[in-house]
């Protein structure tokens, strides 16, 4: 099995770089925010974050392709790095520290390219989160001063906790009924959004989370690194992985349950 190691250290290197970049930003009087074709926010700091990280793996990985949300694909090849320089926009432009740089590797396999590679970085937090296909997912402040994760025990919807974005996706997809009755059921919801829920997954602090719209790149890195904890992270149809347009993360133990509701139609 593929070891990973110097692709993962170069994701930290790439993540260190953005975060520094990223922060020098973040609550800046004069930052410019415009607004793309889908309505949706980008800054002039995600821009230049997806920028910096393309500079160096051009440097670093030049026989790679590079997916971005601000740019788009460059390249062709088996591997190809997924970015998300801020998960978050929303919150970073007026001033919520939780946003975060995603990174991630992917191979092509069957079924379309696969993350073996996943960082998460969010500064504002002091937070970081990473895995490596077949080695775990750590947490920390380097790789030599990390924490291993692993989801949670909890077996019981009655005892869980199950963590979302937003009501109006849900709404919008006919969904919101089945999801109302997963919220009545489980212990306790709350709305941290973006990647924050798939990462308290992962630690087992969060037992269940699901987004009903996300693009691949609000995804690669947060799946492996859900999956590397032990978790388990599909779209809405069960299909394993951040190919479906949306997602479903949970400790497995409850997955099947998660699904049941979330795919009941109004």
């Amino acid at each position: 099995m593929p070891d990973y190691h110097d692709d993962l250290r170069l994701a930290h290197v790439l993540a260190d770089a953005a975060d520094a970049a990223t922060m020098a930003r973040f609550k800046a009087l004069d930052l410019k925010v415009e607004t793309k074709p889908d309505m949706t926010p980008v800054s002039e700091a995600d821009k230049a974050a997806e920028e910096l990280i393309r500079g160096q793996l051009q440097r670093a990985r030049p026989r790679d392709a590079i997916l971005g949300e601000e740019y788009g694909v460059e390249g062709t090849g088996p591997r190809r790095w997924v970015i998300d320089p801020i998960d978050g926009t929303k919150n970073y432009v007026r001033g919520v520290p939780v946003w975060a740089t995603l990174i991630s590797l992917t191979e092509a396999a069957e079924g379309g390219y696969q993350p073996v590679v996943g960082v998460v970085s969010a500064p504002a937090l002091g937070r970081r989160w990473w895995a490596a296909k077949g080695h775990g997912a750590y947490t920390g402040r380097s790789l030599t001063s990390a924490s291993r994760m692993h989801v949670s025990r909890v077996s019981r919807l009655s005892d869980a906790s199950f963590a979302y974005s937003s009501l109006s996706g849900w709404e919008e997809q006919g969904r919101l009924s089945g999801f109302l009755d997963l919220t009545r059921e489980v212990w306790r919801t709350r709305a941290y959004g973006d990647f924050w829920p798939y990462m308290m997954v992962a630690e087992g602090s969060v037992d269940l989370c699901a987004e009903p719209e996300l693009s691949l790149w609000d995804m690669a890195a947060t799946a492996i690194v859900v999956t590397e904890a032990g978790g388990t992270f599909t779209g809405l149809d069960g299909r394993p992985g951040p190919h479906s347009g949306n997602a479903a993360a949970s400790n497995g133990l409850l997955h099947d349950e998660l699904l049941g509701y979330l795919n009941e139609r109004d």
